[in-house]
C-alpha cells in the first residue's frame, strides 16, 4: 500500500470520525432526547411537529426554532405534510394535520381511567387515611370508577358503579366547576324535583359553587349524607375541560372544617397529577 493510499483513507476516516461527532453533537444539542444516528431523522421529526403546535409555522421559523437547517427543515416537514402528520396552508403557513387529530382520538379512547388513576389514588388513600373515591359525570348524577376504602373505622355508603345526584355529592359539585350557572341552576332545579324532601337554599348552594370554581375545589358538608363530609377536585384532560373528579371522605369526627382546608392542596395536587397523564396541559378552559 502507497503512503499516498493510506493518507487517503486516513482523511477519508477523520473526515467521517468528524461527521459523526457533528451529527452527534446536533442531534443531542437540545439535552432532552437520548439520540442515535440512526433515530436522528424521526427526532427531528417529531421536533418539528412539536414547534408547529406550538404555533411556529414557516420554514425560517422552525429552522431556527429546532436548529435543523433550512434545507433539512423543508424535506422532512414536505413529508410529514405527505403523510398527514403535517398540513400547509398558503400564506398561514404549516398547520397541524388530520392524522395527529386521529391519532389523538384513539390515544384518548384507550386511557383507561380507573388504571390511570388508581397509584395516585392509593397514594392519597395512604397519605390520609381515608375513603377516596373516582367518579364521573353522568346526567343529573354521578357515577363511581373507583374507591378506596379508608383506614379509619368509617362505613361509607357509595360503591363502585354505584349513583348518588350530582348537586349534593363533593365529586358532583367538582364535576360541575367549568359550567355556567345555568347548568348549576338546572342540576338543582332537578335535584329538588326529584327530592323534594330535601330542601336545599338554592342562593347559599349557587354562592359555595361560585367560591368552589373560583378556588378549584368543592366541599360536601354533609350535603348528601349526615356526618359525612368530603373534599373533592376536578380532573381534566387534553381538552382542558373536566372528565372526572376525585375525593376523600370521612365522618365529621375525622373531617373537620380546619382539616379540610388542610387537604384541599394535597387533594388538588392529585387530581392534578392525573389530569396530567390525560394530556391536561394545567390551564382549565
Amino acid at each position: 500500500m502507497t503512503k499516498a493510499t493510506t493518507a487517503t483513507k486516513t482523511a477519508k476516516v477523520t473526515k467521517a470520525t468528524k461527521a459523526t461527532k457533528a451529527a452527534t453533537a446536533e442531534a443531542s444539542a437540545d439535552g432532552e432526547r437520548p439520540r442515535t444516528l440512526a433515530s436522528q431523522t424521526l427526532f427531528r421529526g417529531l421536533d418539528i411537529v412539536e414547534a408547529v403546535a406550538a404555533g411556529i409555522d414557516t420554514v425560517a421559523a422552525l429552522s431556527a426554532h429546532t436548529g435543523i437547517t433550512s434545507s433539512t427543515t423543508h424535506r422532512i416537514a414536505s413529508a410529514l405534510v405527505q403523510a398527514g402528520y403535517l398540513r400547509f396552508e398558503p400564506r398561514r403557513g404549516y398547520r397541524l394535520g388530520n392524522k395527529l387529530i386521529e391519532l389523538g382520538f384513539l390515544a384518548y379512547r384507550q386511557i383507561d381511567l380507573p388504571r390511570v388513576a388508581r397509584p395516585t389514588l392509593e397514594a392519597l388513600a395512604s397519605e390520609t387515611q381515608d375513603t377516596v373515591h373516582l367518579a364521573v359525570a353522568d346526567g343529573w348524577e354521578v357515577m363511581y370508577l373507583d374507591k378506596l376504602p379508608g383506614q379509619r373505622a368509617v362505613e361509607i355508603s357509595s360503591r363502585i358503579g354505584g349513583r348518588k345526584p350530582i348537586c349534593v355529592t363533593g365529586v358532583g359539585k367538582a364535576l360541575l366547576l367549568d359550567q355556567d350557572e345555568t347548568e348549576w341552576r338546572a342540576q338543582l332545579a332537578h335535584y329538588q324535583t326529584k327530592v323534594p324532601s330535601h330542601v336545599i337554599d338554592a342562593a347559599a348552594w349557587l354562592t359555595r359553587m361560585r367560591d368552589y370554581a373560583r378556588q378549584g375545589y368543592a366541599f360536601d358538608l354533609e350535603d348528601d349524607t349526615p356526618q359525612i363530609r368530603c373534599v373533592a377536585a376536578p380532573i381534566y384532560d387534553a381538552s382542558q375541560r373536566i372528565v372526572a373528579a376525585i375525593s376523600v371522605s370521612s365522618t365529621t369526627k375525622y373531617m373537620s372544617r380546619e382539616r379540610m382546608q388542610e387537604l384541599v392542596p394535597r387533594v388538588k395536587d392529585a387530581a392534578a397529577r392525573i389530569s396530567q397523564q390525560l394530556g391536561w396541559s394545567g390551564n382549565a378552559r
